[in-house]
């Protein structure tokens, strides 16, 4: 779209369809011109099939009450069709984002004005606790205004399904194909209905906590170690809504909030990003743990469904973990407590994202249970627990990307019982005389040093998306054949459905939904995937590698081997 076409484009904001604070801002952006009004305007937000997020401000590009309002008009448009005879009910919530309230308002006003009843929770929810109001509800789909760890200028919403799921097929495209005929806003019904919006609070808050209790596998030995010292930061987001409440439930009593972060503020003022995968982020947290001489360092990212932990290491001092890490140790604690307690039927199953540690394989082998390997997006894992309710049981779920899940009560990442498994650990370990620290070491010993590693490459704007294309097409069509002196033998293009066995001149499906992600497989054993972000504009690059463990004295110098193998892995592919 060329810069005429553009400015055509934001001249209809100009029209009475819109707010005159609406007009006074698209006017000025017309007057200046420039890239702000391009990035504004050079195309629609993308409606996705997870829902919709973008930076705040006027334009078809970015969050505002039409955008926001457009979208919701669809999604009631396809409730509408779907359930032509039913009473519709939807459940919405809302992190501590700038605007979060009032674009949950919005969403209210409109599902209500097409007839829908609408659960709007009073105050900010975790993202777990709305996609649990969803199926305890029983609504036919739920939205949670949020645009999860991204930062301050960002807001979105995710559309979950009456399962508690994210949208997935055929729900997300047809979703997708309605909103796509929203093409103004006077085509939106803003007019409530007063009588059909429900607020609802503390009463859902008690089932969720209650429920989720029901997980724990060792709770008298979490209340032998009552006090064991946490300290807990929800970085300025709705992680102060159930994660004190519901580590109290599991029997620790001594957890200290970091109070320059406790109180929910869409500025987050005190990390450069929300984002519980960032060492900065838990800076705070974990300056406090060295005062307090607290063991475990707990941080969720603003609509609590990402939790970021810190653990001391042999020398006494606080490391992070990351996602693939923290992970491992939750699969292994789990499914051993399953085993020692017998719980096991042999109908259990655990789930994994193609780009999260094969560790995670190795850990279910040992135990017997299934594993599942889905696409990136929790919604994926979501999708396995429903389409196997009833004939098998899951147990675990997990991403690298600091998102896990522990038993089926939530359909979606849930930081709130994370928390609470993780510290369980903590107490499982400790009393064996361990760290979680030391656990992770065990786990290294018994199945191999995994390590990976994620680059993410941002590229902003309509220049940056084409970059990011560009990138993927290459990778495609000039494939390497080695990287960083291993052969290349394997490449699975999930955008094709099809593996290409190198060496062997093979070609065999993938079973999965296509998306665009590649992966490359050496003869080395190392695995690089490439993969556009869904919800950023980022490019992002997984390796992961493995090595031997001897002993544990030998740790740190076989860790450093595995990331030279990826240093020299992203120099091979002139990633820096």
């Amino acid at each position: 779209m060329d810069n005429k076409d553009i400015i055509l484009k934001a001249e209809k904001w100009l029209s009475e369809a819109y707010d005159k604070e609406t007009r006074d801002e698209v006017a000025l952006l017309i007057k200046e011109g420039g890239t702000k009004l391009v990035d504004s305007f050079y195309k629609n937000l993308d409606f996705g099939t997870g829902g919709i997020r973008g930076i705040m401000g006027v334009g078809t590009n970015r969050m505002n009450k039409y955008t926001v309002g457009m979208a919701t008009q669809g999604l009631a448009n396809y409730l509408l069709k779907t359930y032509p005879e039913e009473e519709i009910k939807v459940a919405v919530s809302f992190d501590s984002r700038n605007n979060s309230p009032y674009f949950s308002q919005i969403v209210a006003e409109v599902l209500s004005a097409n007839g829908i009843k609408v659960y709007l929770f009073e105050s900010l929810r975790p993202t777990p606790e709305l996609s649990f109001a969803v199926r305890y509800l029983q609504c036919n789909a739920g939205i949670m205004i949020t645009a999860s760890h991204n930062p301050k200028e960002y807001n979105g919403y995710k559309v979950y399904w009456n399962d508690g799921g994210q949208l997935v097929p055929p729900h997300d495209n047809n979703t997708i194909d309605e909103v796509k005929k929203i093409d103004t806003p006077e085509k939106v019904k803003f007019d409530k209905n007063p009588d059909l919006i429900h607020i609802i609070g503390n009463d859902i808050d008690t089932v969720y906590w209650d429920l989720s209790k029901a997980f724990s596998l060792n709770l008298e030995n979490n209340k032998a170690h009552s006090n064991l010292p946490i300290v807990f930061t929800p970085i300025h987001g709705t992680g102060i809504m159930g994660v004190p409440q519901m580590l109290k439930l599991f029997g620790f009593s001594d957890v200290s909030i970091v109070e320059a972060q406790s109180s929910p503020d869409g500025n987050f003022p005190t990390v450069i990003s929300p984002n519980p995968e960032e060492e900065e982020a838990l800076s705070l947290a974990i300056e406090k743990a060295q005062k307090t001489g607290a063991e475990l360092v707990l941080a969720t990212d603003p609509d609590s469904d990402r939790v970021g932990i810190a653990c001391k290491n042999d020398n006494n001092e606080f490391v992070l973990l990351n996602g693939n890490q923290t992970a491992s140790i939750l699969f292994y604690y789990i499914l051993n407590q399953w085993k020692e307690k017998g719980k096991f039927k042999g109908n259990e199953f655990v789930v994994k994202t193609i780009v999260t540690s094969e560790l995670l394989v190795e850990i279910a082998k040992k135990y017997n249970v299934e594993y599942f390997d889905v696409l990136t997006g929790f919604k994926y894992i979501a999708e396995i627990i429903t389409n196997n309710e009833g004939k098998k049981r899951f147990v675990v779920g997990g991403e690298e990307s600091y998102g896990y899940l522990v038993g089926d009560l939530v359909r979606d990442k849930d930081a709130v019982i994370s928390c609470c498994m993780i510290a369980e650990a903590a107490a499982w370990a400790k009393s064996k005389g361990k760290t979680l620290y030391d656990i992770l070491i065990d786990i290294y010993l018994e199945f191999g040093l995994y390590k990976e590693d994620l680059l993410s490459i941002t590229k902003t704007g309509k220049a940056g998306a084409d970059e990011i294309k560009s990138m993927m097409e290459d990778y495609r069509t000039s494939a390497p054949s080695t990287i960083n002196g291993e052969k290349v033998v394997e490449i699975r293009d999930y955008k094709l459905s099809e593996i290409n066995y190198v060496l062997e001149n093979r070609k065999e499906k993938i079973n999965l939904p296509k998306s665009d992600v590649i992966q490359f497989f050496t003869d080395g054993g190392s695995v690089v995937t490439v993969r556009p972000s869904g919800t950023e504009p980022k490019i992002k690059f997984y390796f992961g590698v493995k090595g031997e463990l001897k002993n544990r004295e030998s740790f740190h110098e076989a860790m450093s081997v595995c990331n030279k193998k990826i240093e020299g892995i992203k120099t091979s592919m002139k990633l820096e």
